[in-house]
């Protein structure tokens, strides 16, 4: 019986002209556009200069800035008010102002004042900002040093040799921290709404009062409309793990079949979560609405533009309840790190809970009607 009711759900799936093409270019779409969409790596900062100074270390300065891949020269101002007006009117993102007697200072003392005010209306770019101006600077003050022989480390944050090491991830390439998280995203969305819909679209079309009648019972019914949509999500999966190697050249550095038996686990949750919302809607629009409610607060809330431990602690506690949180996490862990079962077991025995209660809810929340 079952087996029948699963060929039924692919040949309607089959039957729908959008569906099988969406498959395969949904994936596709979201690999190529989203990891550069979603790009937070700042660059292109456009900055305006006071020179105080008008001397050689003062252009030096200057060019160096301009020949960084962060910053662009905007303009040269005259003052601090114009700098102020520059970033007011959107001109400039970062005001660099180089104090009188620059150079005169550095060669007699090797202090010298430089101030740095930034446009924080988006936080994170402000921040990001100024961090890139002081490194330029203190990288500045090292090559006074090594070229003229002057002691500048007073234009720096510190004399420490700081000399960083990037493990995972040795580029520093946001695109490596996104794709994985986009995969997650792009099963979350299809296959959550699929099954929510389908079970709804039966009902307005009264094509379920036909197996409400027969002797198919709960168990069964949701069994055969969950199988199709697990599988597709799994061909989905392979078919981003292909293109995220064939676009990007990446590769999970971790085991192949562990990210399939997390992915697996994941699947059951989201469709059980699509088939208990179809099972409390009647129509169309409310499963609609409802799925984008708290797919919606599964994306925001998952870490996967911001990290949960960023998040105030309410908050932080909300993501445990988050099944998308613990999947981006194992994803993650096995394209960046290479992790292995024994560091994820927390993410396994949680999804495992979560797939247990939400396939049992789908199931006992089935209600069959005369």
């Amino acid at each position: 019986m079952i087996r029948y009711l699963i060929e039924k759900e692919f040949l309607q799936i089959r039957r729908n002209a959008i569906l099988p093409r969406l498959f395969v270019m949904l994936p596709l779409v979201l690999l190529i556009v989203v990891p550069f969409a979603a790009n937070q790596e700042i660059k292109n900062l456009k900055f305006c200069v006071v020179d105080n100074d008008h001397s050689s270390f003062s252009r030096l300065l200057v060019q160096k800035i301009d020949a960084s891949a962060y910053f662009s020269l905007a303009d040269y101002c005259g003052s601090h008010s114009a700098a102020m007006r520059s970033i007011d009117g959107g001109c400039a993102d970062v005001a660099v102002e180089i104090g009188h007697d620059f150079e005169q200072n550095l060669v007699k003392t090797g202090v010298a004042d430089i101030n740095v005010e930034a446009n924080a209306v988006n936080g994170m770019k402000g921040m990001l900002a100024q961090a890139y101006m002081l490194q330029i600077i203190a990288d500045y003050a090292a090559q006074l040093g090594e070229e003229h022989g002057i002691d500048a480390s007073g234009v720096s944050l510190a004399g420490a040799d700081v000399r960083p090491r990037f493990l995972y991830n040795g580029q520093l390439d946001y695109k490596m921290f996104m794709i994985p998280a986009v995969m997650a995203m792009l099963l979350t969305l299809l296959i959550g709404f699929l099954p929510a819909l389908n079970i709804v679209g039966e009902k307005e079309s009264g094509t379920i009062e036909q197996i409400n009648v027969t002797p198919v019972g709960r168990f069964s019914f949701i069994f055969s409309k969950l199988i199709p949509y697990w599988l597709i999500g799994l061909f989905m999966l392979a078919w981003s793990v292909f293109l995220a190697w064939l676009i990007y050249g990446m590769l999970p550095a971790g085991s192949i079949l562990l990210l399939f038996l997390y992915a697996t686990l994941f699947l059951l949750i989201v469709s059980s979560l699509g088939l208990i919302v179809s099972n409390y809607s009647s129509t169309m629009q409310q499963a609609a609405l409802l799925m984008f409610f708290f797919l919606v607060i599964f994306i925001l809330m998952s870490g996967m533009l911001t990290p949960v431990s960023a998040m105030p602690e309410w908050a932080q506690l909300i993501t445990y309840v988050n099944p998308l949180r613990y999947f981006i996490e194992v994803l993650r862990a096995l394209y960046l790190k290479g992790s292995g079962f024994a560091d994820l077991q927390m993410q396994f025995f949680a999804m495992l809970a979560y797939a247990a209660v939400s396939w049992t809810w789908a199931i006992c929340s089935y209600k069959k009607s005369a």
